[in-house]
């Protein structure tokens, strides 16, 4: 069952920019964040009290409270003061797309894994299928385009990878359900913060700000996050990270179909590229080992 929540998790975790497209347009960005964050923990806590779910302990609670600060909190909410900036979507998923290489990199460091030259040479492709994916849709001539934006970017970038590998050296085998709580609640303190001083908690409430409130909530900040936790307890954390390349093709697909957006051949080769990549990178691990 778990062979298909690689691909189940590219999908749903694609949806999130078509739900940030519905929902963005109505809401300050860190208002919006904050709100779907308080969302997320009601709904997990109504979860955890019909399932008498465990709590972690204090240190195990903090660990995760680490966690969702560096990969909710400082991550999406530099993504979406970014974009709300005027930065390209285009340029804000080739910055992000760089972080499985740095997830890659420090998971050596910090982790040990060994990452061998086929995991490498995916990872070189999955690069290079990014940028195909990518590039039609940049627009260099976009005054979002500066440098401020691209540093809240680089910044969010580190963020998470820095909350990926954490995740999986402290807080790896914390309980889903109530670890996530925690997660949201290290999440909500800076975009709430940003929220209280440089924002006025108003929203245009209409069908689009709801459904994308109701789809962020159930789909993105628990079902993903659950798959994402679970992909990163049972594989190393750089392969996990290598899915993220599938993510800007399966969005461009689900935007296709929805929006009526158009690919181009340059677009669908760099498709195929980045599953390429990613295939040589997860595979890896279930070839089989020449008897010495």
């Amino acid at each position: 069952m778990t062979r298909y929540f690689p691909g189940l998790f590219v999908v749903l975790w694609s949806t999130g920019f078509i739900g940030a497209r519905l929902g963005m347009p109505h809401a300050e960005p860190m208002s919006f964040l904050s709100v779907r964050f308080v969302l997320a923990i009601l709904v997990l806590l109504i979860m955890v009290l019909l399932a008498r779910a465990p709590w972690p302990g204090l240190r195990v609670a903090l660990h995760s409270m680490v966690v969702g600060v560096l990969l909710h909190g400082i991550y999406l909410g530099a993504v979406f003061w970014a974009i709300d900036r005027g930065l390209p979507a285009g340029i804000s998923a080739m910055i992000v797309g760089l972080q499985p290489l740095l997830v890659a990199v420090l998971a050596g460091f910090v982790l040990g894994e060994v990452i061998s030259r086929r995991h490498w040479m995916g990872l070189g492709i999955g690069v290079l299928g990014l940028v195909l994916v990518i590039a039609p849709k940049i627009e260099f001539g976009d005054m979002g385009i500066n440098p401020t934006n691209v540093m809240v970017l680089i910044g969010a970038t580190l963020a998470s990878t820095m909350g990926t590998v954490y995740q999986k050296k402290f807080a790896a085998d914390v309980p889903l359900r109530t670890g996530t709580i925690w997660q949201y609640g290290g999440a909500l303190i800076p975009v709430f913060l940003y929220a209280l001083v440089f924002e006025n908690f108003v929203f245009d409430w209409n069908g689009e700000l709801i459904f994308a409130f109701v789809w962020l909530v159930v789909v993105l900040s628990i079902v993903s996050i659950f798959l994402l936790m679970i992909l990163i307890r049972e594989g190393s954390v750089s392969k996990v990270s290598s899915l993220l390349y599938l993510v800007p093709a399966s969005t461009a697909i689900i935007a296709f179909f929805l929006f009526g957006e158009t690919l181009s051949w340059i677009q669908l080769a760099g498709m195929g590229l980045c599953a390429f990549g990613v295939r040589m990178v997860v595979v890896e691990a279930d070839l089989p080992t020449k008897a010495n």
